[in-house]
């Protein structure tokens, strides 16, 4: 099984407004997303939340198959920290976490069906999308390298992982810039935003 860990703990100081909740297409940027990957065929979605808890878990609370877990240090913003509360919360049963943005309602199904394809063909470690040799979101982590991901600690990143990682990456060529387009601010959000459907 493959779950999703989708990272919403961040406190959306450049946005001004929790960025999860604002408008997207006939939902919200959160729930887009969420259902790009039950589209995908992601049945096991765990959202990790921190800035906005309380107004993003009940907006959660409404939406089939999601679960939530809330990190208690997402002030700090680092995002490593959100993964690995995210794999502790994983079931034993799964063999591979997607890891994805929150904020990147610009996700793609086919990107997540691509990535996981990728896994469960070559059974790669690591696979991650890339544009024009930039990485990119959603990524996948098998569970052989979920310890190696555990112990480290700031100030080291989840590039650092990667990077520590790199023999290991089976790279999918994305033909969308998606995979390296989030909401950070109302600039981005203007540009990227659909409009109601």
């Amino acid at each position: 099984m493959i779950s999703a860990i989708l990272l919403a703990a961040g406190e959306s100081k450049r946005m001004g407004q929790p960025k999860m909740l604002l408008p997207w297409g006939a939902d919200t940027v959160l729930a887009h997303v969420i259902s790009v990957f039950q589209k995908a065929g992601i049945e096991d979605i765990l959202v990790v939340t921190g800035g906005a808890r309380e107004q993003v878990e009940a907006h959660l609370e409404r939406l089939a198959k999601v679960r939530a877990v809330f990190n208690p240090d997402y002030e700090q913003g680092e995002m490593l920290g959100s993964i690995q509360l995210g794999l502790a919360g994983l079931s034993p049963g799964t063999r591979a976490a997607l890891i994805c943005l929150g904020d990147q309602p610009q996700v793609q199904e086919e990107t997540v069906r691509s990535v996981c394809a990728v896994f469960g063909d070559k059974g790669s470690l690591l696979v991650v999308p890339s544009y024009h040799m930039r990485r990119g979101h959603p990524w996948l982590i098998a569970r052989p390298l979920w310890e190696s991901l555990s112990e480290l600690s700031a100030p080291q990143t989840a590039r650092d992982f990667l990077n520590m990682h790199a023999s290991e990456i089976e790279y999918v060529d994305a033909d969308t810039p998606s995979v390296i387009e989030d909401l950070d601010t109302p600039r981005d959000y203007q540009e990227y935003n659909p409009g109601e459907l």
